[in-house]
């Protein structure tokens, strides 16, 4: 094979990636990329293109660091690595410190994962645990919301709440509630947003009524439902909610993957953003910049002060990971807080978060666009071609197209359906969010007069 792109592709189709289609097996042509640099990527045809979404939300320090490729290079010739069940080693003792040291009120010890799914499915297991150990075995129900997305494993994938990730596969559904989504665009046009947030809440306290408190042991939210759609719920919302948890003995976990690391302009947001102290935090992506994978979660002494009964012989939790607190991974992920602190990103993030939230706000011009929302350096654009409808064939079609065309142009979006999702490195910079908001606006657009040759828009 004469094209070395096509020999890729053809290689790259015995590779399942995440979410194939097992119906097109064997025929994808996906996109090759073959470096990074920045806030850009370049594929296999030596096409610059924009990484707006940071591959997915974690590419924080941007792409092609010298220093981080160093660090990582002189940890992997000390020492690659050692069991994390009877060793210690000084990259994941100091990580550990720095991750606690950043951490709200009093979450001081951290539990360190091999990616978001299993930091989320590993702190559940430890809720169930702490429940087991305080003697109310029969407390494990599990609360989170419709739309939300918590991972991958067989827990973290029952706690998360898209409908369309649901086909053909099994979920622990005895376990796991749903609550809607604190979505303002599906607010009723009669509701005032004190009422709407009202109702949001009591969706949480009625659901926990409904199970039984002494059966729910924890609520689960993104302090912003990242792949649901860049979801910010009412202001308020996530304080009330905490308060609820609080009245009925319900732990309360935040789930920031997405959001720590300078997403929205501070190492963690549950307190600097949404004025919260969660009982457990967890975190992955940006916390390494997706250099090497990691994740953890982090847990209140609080909680921890609790395993001191001098009844009970002993208190083991036992789950970890061949790769939990892995020397290397650690070594990255202190590299990348050292970076992001040294060089102000998360003040960078504020500021030109802030300003790509106003100019993301010019595709109201465009009659497909149905809302542009967001917060910080995330945000999403979702399209409409016939008002009020629900067809999932138009909506994934509409998305392909814009990615399509924004492609051909220079950008990469995260098409979710009909909804576009950006959420750039934190090293951008206003007169690049500027190139980025215009490949954007023309993409829809451009997607839009497709639909429309097509006898497809009938939204005026």
């Amino acid at each position: 094979m004469n094209n070395p792109t096509e020999h890729i592709q053809k290689q790259d189709n015995q590779f399942i990636h995440p979410w194939d289609n097992f119906q097109n097996l064997g025929n994808n042509q996906r996109t090759v990329v073959e470096k990074g640099d920045g806030i850009y990527i370049y594929d296999s045809q030596g096409n610059r293109l924009i990484d707006g979404p940071s591959g997915m939300w974690c590419v924080n320090i941007g792409h092609g660091r010298k220093e981080m490729a160093q660090a990582i290079y002189d940890q992997v010739m000390q020492l690659p690595f050692t069991s994390p069940w009877s060793m210690a080693t000084s990259p994941a003792a100091q990580f550990s410190e720095a991750l606690a040291a950043e951490a709200p009120g009093d979450l001081n010890h951290v539990f360190l994962t091999t990616c978001g799914s299993t930091a989320v499915d590993s702190a559940l297991r430890f809720v169930q645990f702490y429940n087991n150990y305080r003697g109310k075995p029969e407390k494990k129900k599990i609360i989170s919301r419709l739309k939300g997305y918590h991972g991958s494993t067989y827990l973290s994938a029952s706690v998360s709440g898209k409908e369309r990730d649901k086909n053909y596969l099994d979920f622990a559904t005895d376990l796991v509630h749903h609550i809607p989504a604190p979505h303002p665009l599906l607010k009723p046009d009669h509701m005032t947003d004190a009422d709407f947030l009202d109702q949001c809440v009591a969706d949480l306290e009625n659901k926990i009524i409904e199970l039984g408190e002494d059966k729910v042991a924890v609520f689960v939210a993104e302090p912003i439902l990242a792949s649901g759609g860049v979801i910010v719920p009412p202001k308020g919302y996530h304080k009330r909610c905490l308060d609820v948890c609080h009245k009925y003995d319900v732990l309360y976990l935040s789930d920031e993957v997405v959001t720590s690391f300078g997403r929205l302009g501070h190492i963690f947001s549950s307190e600097a953003v949404f004025d919260i102290v969660p009982d457990i935090i967890t975190t992955a992506k940006g916390l390494t910049s997706a250099y090497i994978p990691m994740g953890a979660f982090l847990v209140s002494d609080r909680l921890l002060n609790e395993f001191n009964n001098p009844d009970i012989e002993s208190a083991i939790f036992s789950n970890g990971f061949t790769y939990s607190g892995h020397p290397v991974a650690a070594t990255a992920g202190l590299k990348n807080l050292e970076i992001i602190k040294r060089e102000n990103l998360c003040e960078n993030a504020r500021e030109v978060g802030a300003y790509l939230q106003e100019r993301i706000k010019s595709l109201y011009d465009i009659p497909i666009v149905r809302d542009v929302r967001g917060l910080g350096l995330m945000c999403c654009v979702e399209c409409e071609l016939t008002k009020g409808a629900d067809d999932l064939e138009m909506d994934y079609e509409i998305g392909e197209r814009i990615d399509q065309h924004c492609q051909a142009m220079g950008l990469v979006v995260r098409p979710l359906a009909n909804m576009c999702v950006i959420s750039p490195p934190l090293i951008i910079t206003k007169a690049q969010i500027d190139e980025l908001v215009d490949i954007l606006y023309k993409g829809v657009e451009l997607a839009m007069h497709d639909c429309i040759a097509d006898g497809k828009f009938k939204n005026v």
